[in-house]
């Protein structure tokens, strides 16, 4: 077997929280997590709000700290990395986040926001290489390379989320992370990002840890299904397993929670 792009072992995450002026609580996050994630595979990451899904994704960043545990990725002890080290190593894994217009800096072009990861990552790339680069990249994600001068308030929220996707993408990810990135969207809007996301996937062979409470769309999209529950993880399956026959009660409960489209009855009858 390969190794995955990405592991991560009894990840345990904690917060302070000020209760009152001299009083403070450690709060537990994430409770001893561990997944895997291999080149072309998606991870579905589910369960209720609260469970720990943004925060696990948020601490693969290290966008907030590790308590305890360890994170390989791309062959790196990722907790070890500091400064520029950490600063190149990003370009490995990006996120998609779940607000798309909040994502975007307003008082930027798409074209402007677009070339960030490029003077970041290839800073040695010309003005014309990079413009190229946005305006096939755009393309890639169903836009018009006109579009590069527009504002995100131009935009809807779909359009926001592609611009969000080729952002990342932009950056040659060996992992994409996507928060919650279909949530906001509406039902129509939500399966063309899903589709996007599996054609990248397939051109560009990205892994993808998809965080989400949509069942529906994580069933369509992903490979296997990492649980949550309060911080820890209480199943993990194959994504067939798991619809067909889950093990866990609370697993059971979150599928039993999906809206059931009643049958439309015949016209004629």
């Amino acid at each position: 077997m390969s190794t995955p792009l990405l592991e991560v072992r009894d990840l345990r995450v904690e917060f302070t929280l000020r209760r009152a002026l001299y009083e403070r609580a450690r709060v537990t996050a994430l409770d001893s997590v561990s997944l895997s994630l291999s080149s072309g595979e998606t991870l579905g990451v589910v369960g209720e709000s609260g469970a720990g899904k943004s925060t696990l994704a948020r601490a693969i960043l290290r966008l907030v700290p590790a308590t305890s545990g360890a994170i390989v990725c791309c062959g790196r002890d990722w907790l070890a990395l500091r400064g520029e080290a950490l600063r190149r190593a990003r370009r490995d894994v990006q996120i998609v986040f779940q607000d798309p217009l909040g994502s975007l800096d307003p008082r930027m072009t798409i074209g402007e926001i677009l070339a960030e990861p490029l003077r970041t990552y290839l800073p040695a790339e010309g003005r014309a290489a990079r413009q190229a680069r946005i305006a096939r990249m755009l393309a890639t994600v169903g836009l018009a390379a006109s579009m590069s001068g527009r504002y995100p308030r131009e935009f809807s929220g779909g359009e926001c989320q592609r611009v969000g996707i080729a952002r990342a993408m932009l950056a040659e990810p060996k992992i994409l992370i996507c928060d919650e990135a279909t949530s906001s969207l509406d039902v129509s809007i939500r399966g063309q990002i899903v589709n996007l996301l599996k054609d990248l996937q397939r051109e560009c062979g990205t892994a993808i840890l998809f965080v989400s409470h949509d069942l529906g769309v994580v069933r369509h999209l992903c490979h296997r299904v990492l649980v949550m529950q309060s911080g820890r993880v209480v199943e993990e399956a194959p994504a067939a397993s798991l619809f067909a026959a889950a093990r866990h009660p609370y697993t059971r409960a979150l599928l039993a929670a999906i809206p059931m489209i009643p049958a439309i009855a015949n016209p004629r009858t």
